[in-house]
């Protein structure tokens, strides 16, 4: 039953506040690990489509319906996953119990968010989620309270506006030649209305709103301060999951569910794909910033997943959707690793750090592994995403594209390489003698992202026919 994974967490939220203060703050630990874990088991067990269920209907005009398909159950696991290595790296980091206990509030209601987005089937509903994962990560972006974290929350909070306002303006142009918002009436209607103009705008209105969303190239000016000023807990959930579930799932899944691959809106999202890819990586290379080095890089991995489903293929498409699923863990895990230097080093200046695998062996190895993966060095699961996307552009004749994405690779590997050396290689700074590893929390949540990369890796045959192959069914 899809809806639980709505339902459970928001009962458990009203019910956590219900309880007696200790009791709810020790308990809301363990009540939202369930949650997330039970969240990646399900999606993990389940065949590609479980169950639908009807659950909001007014009249035949608006039906709130939950479903879960092959993309759906990867974006699920994502959502799980990243989820709770945030929770795991917030235990660790946020010594406050009352600060602790309202970032899982928000952290919760942020996956009630994501997963709605995921699992939902109609375009007002998708609206409806989209907003409340927004809301949900412009507080926690500004968690904190500090300056830098109230600039990147207000950065976010305009420029997601603009999004809302191009997407709802598109919703109200759909609707009024369609008799209700789901996925299904809406693709028919379009295609009986191909050509119209007024059409092809609100189409274009709704996928510039979710470039927005989704941080693409030239509309990622919110991205970077954002990413870096948020919480270690939040640049791990907005890194490794939010952007991917508001911007870039939902563009995959809108595009070939209601509007289409036709030539021009291919034509656009490979476009935005690569100049994504290229912009990222080369002001990635000029970064200083620890945080801000891996915010350029996620808008660089992310224009591999619109290269990748811009193709229209099966085979682009089953990359992409497998690159989002490395982004989400390979990010998240440098992510967490952000969050033991800031722990242990007071900085994310890169300049101010040197020699730190000595003393931080764990976390500097697990670097090396995510790097590696994100660069697409054989045979971890990074490698395999960008492979299929590479061969799917090479297949429809766009040589050149897949001649850039493989040099944009090299440049990926570059800028990872200074970063190691600039952060675990080298000698120790003075003052940072005594440096140890960062705790149990932080660590194993490493250890375990950097199996899963590797582990995706080796398992890709499994992953490709268990978890790729029947997305044909789906979108072909």
């Amino acid at each position: 039953m899809s809806s639980v994974l709505i339902l459970v967490p928001l009962f458990g939220i009203i019910g956590l506040n219900m309880l007696p203060r200790n009791v709810a703050r020790r308990a809301a630990f363990w009540f939202a690990a369930a949650v997330f874990t039970a969240e990646i088991l399900l999606a993990i067990v389940h065949q590609p489509a479980f169950w639908t269920e009807a659950l909001v209907r007014f009249d035949s005009f608006f039906r709130l319906k939950f479903s879960v398909d092959s993309l759906s159950r990867i974006m699920l696991i994502c959502i799980g996953v990243v989820s709770l290595s945030s929770l795991v790296v917030a235990k660790s980091t946020v010594s406050d119990e009352k600060e602790a206990f309202k970032f899982i509030n928000i952290l919760i209601t942020a996956s009630i968010g994501m997963s709605g987005i995921v699992m939902v089937k109609d375009i007002f509903s998708l609206y409806v989620f989209l907003e409340i994962a927004a809301l949900s990560s412009f507080i926690l972006i500004a968690f904190n309270k500090d300056i830098n974290g109230l600039e990147g929350a207000f950065k976010y909070l305009i420029l997601s506006a603009v999004a809302t306002v191009l997407m709802l303006t598109s919703i109200a142009i759909l609707l009024l030649d369609s008799p209700d918002t789901a996925f299904s009436t809406l693709h028919n209607e379009i295609a009986h209305s191909r050509g119209n103009f007024i059409v092809t705008f609100a189409i274009g209105l709704f996928i510039c709103g979710l470039f927005i969303k989704g941080g693409l190239v030239p509309f990622h000016g919110w991205l970077p301060d954002a990413y870096m000023a948020a919480p270690a807990p939040v640049s791990i959930l907005l890194a490794g999951v939010m952007t991917k579930a508001c911007g870039i799932y939902t563009l995959m899944r809108i595009v070939a569910s209601v509007f289409g691959f036709t030539d021009p809106i291919k034509n656009t999202m490979m476009l935005i794909g690569m100049i994504s890819i290229l912009v990222g990586a080369f002001a990635a290379l000029g970064q200083t910033n620890f945080k801000r080095m891996l915010a350029y890089s996620s808008i660089s991995q992310v224009g591999y997943i619109i290269l990748g489903a811009g193709t229209g293929t099966f085979l682009g498409l089953a990359g992409a959707a497998f690159h989002l699923f490395n982004h989400a863990i390979f990010k998240g895990l440098l992510f967490v690793n952000s969050a033991a230097l800031e722990e242990k080093v007071g900085t994310s200046d890169m300049s101010r750090m040197g020699g730190l695998s000595e003393r931080m062996p764990v976390t500097g190895a697990t670097s090396v592994i995510a790097m590696l993966s994100a660069s697409g060095v054989p045979p971890l699961a990074g490698f395999w995403s960008k492979l299929l996307i590479v061969i799917a552009l090479w297949q429809i004749g766009h040589y050149a594209y897949a001649a850039i994405a493989i040099l944009a690779s090299v440049l990926t590997l570059a800028y990872f390489l200074y970063m190691q050396r600039q952060v675990f290689f080298g000698k120790l700074p003075p003052g940072l003698e005594g440096l140890r590893e960062a705790g149990n929390g932080l660590t194993l949540t490493a250890s375990a992202l950097a199996v899963i990369t590797v582990g995706a890796g080796l398992a890709f045959p499994y992953i490709y026919n268990h978890f790729l192959l029947p997305l044909k069914e789906i979108f072909f």
